[in-house]
Parts: C-alpha cells; structure tokens; sequence
C-alpha cells in the first residue's frame, strides 16, 4: 500500500521565503474563496520566525 499525503502535510517543515519573511511553516490550512489562477490552491500558512508566528496566505499548483 502506498503512502498517502496531504498538501497540508507536504507544506509543514519546508521554509517559507519572501522579501521580508524566512522560517519554518508550522500549519498550513486550505483556503477557499481566493483565486490564484487555473489548477491552483490557496493555503493559510502559518510562519515561525524568530518563536513567534506569521501567517501568510500561499498559492499551490494542483495540477497542469
């Protein structure tokens, strides 16, 4: 049986990095109502940086 993941789980541990923020995304929680574009997602993430929190708002690409 193969392993089964969620985008939510694939996006916790990786590093977050903008212009003004860098640090480890802590949660990650699907979005609706926000457009990016065709074959995309939204995901409310939440940032550690320095032990306090940022949330910032991220586009996913699900598909081609």
């Amino acid at each position: 049986m193969a392993n089964l993941y969620t985008i939510e789980n694939l996006l916790i541990g990786k590093t977050y990095n903008s212009k003004t923020l860098r640090g480890e995304i802590i949660s990650a929680e699907k979005r609706d109502g926000i457009w990016y574009g065709d074959n995309t997602e939204a995901y409310l993430v939440a940032v550690n940086y320095g032990g306090r929190y940022h949330y910032r708002t991220i586009a996913v690409k699900v598909g081609e």
